[in-house]
């Protein structure tokens, strides 16, 4: 592709600079360069970087994870911070802090991942019967069993690669080493993840925070995706290919040897009235 091209590409999309930096790991001022014209012969692999962020696709890493269902490539828009009373002072998307983070109002929810904010929406009730019903589970467990690992639902931050660049609100983490667990939330990362996706989240929790996930240390992520039913287990001890399930199928906890089964048939017996709403 050309700059033009992808200039093109990106104003089709609907990406800011800030976005497509996060998406393609090119720093912001580099992009700002590029497309301002001031980079007359951009590097090659940051042409490649930015290429691979632009071209059509479901997902760079995993291309049978994203959902169909959603809008392809997923949109930023819904994560936006609204900069207000209360808020940091502005700073250009990648630029922000913990400090920033800390700095936020408390009646709103945010992420931090690599100095940009993104605004979360509100959970749906199928987003929270699906938490509540994996925290039980899951912590259930854990108390049978006498462990010493602590089960942790959203909102709740995890410093996920303790620096001060990034904090993350999981659905739901397993922290089985109680001294990543500090006052203000996790430092490090925790053993198990489980994300629920949503139209406003999913393009993020699949592109950006799923292989940050990885690279962190994470043993275990589990993408569950309420449209088509099914969850995606990442056994990253065991390789990096998923192992998909429906929500007909009992889900193996693996850092946990398999000890654990989650039947995900039973939330679905509590929550399929909501589907029949529509």
């Amino acid at each position: 592709m050309t700059i033009e091209e992808m200039k093109k590409r990106k104003k089709e999309l609907g990406w800011s600079n800030e976005e497509l930096a996060a998406r393609s790991g090119v720093p912001l001022g580099t992009i700002q360069k590029v497309f301002g014209g001031a980079t007359a012969a951009p590097r090659r692999k940051t042409v490649e970087a930015l290429e691979a962020a632009l071209k059509p696709k479901h997902s760079i890493l995993y291309p049978e994870l994203y959902p169909a269902e959603y809008p392809e490539g997923g949109s930023f828009a819904e994560s936006r911070p609204a900069y207000g009373s209360g808020t940091p002072p502005h700073r250009f998307q990648g630029e922000y802090t913990i400090e920033d983070y800390y700095a936020l109002p408390d009646d709103k929810r945010y992420e931090l991942i690599d100095g940009v904010l993104y605004d979360l929406a509100a959970p749906t009730s199928v987003h929270q019967m699906i938490l509540s019903f994996l925290v039980r589970r899951l912590g259930n467990f854990v108390e049978k069993n006498k462990g010493k690992c602590i089960v942790l639902a959203a909102p709740y931050d995890v410093q996920l690669d303790m620096d001060d660049r990034t904090m993350l609100q999981p659905d739901v983490v397993v922290i089985c080493s109680r001294d990543r667990v500090r006052m203000k939330g996790a430092y490090g990362a925790p053993d198990l993840v489980v994300e629920i996706l949503s139209p406003s989240t999913a393009a993020k929790d699949t592109l950006i925070k799923l292989p940050k996930y990885r690279n962190a240390g994470v043993r275990e992520c589990w993408i569950v995706d309420p449209v088509k039913k099914q969850v995606w287990a990442y056994f990253f001890e065991k390789g990096f290919t998923p192992a998909r399930f429906s929500f007909a199928e009992k889900v193996p906890v693996m850092i946990w040897d398999g000890r654990c089964e989650v039947n995900f048939t039973e939330v679905y017996e509590d929550l399929k009235f909501l589907y029949e709403e529509d």
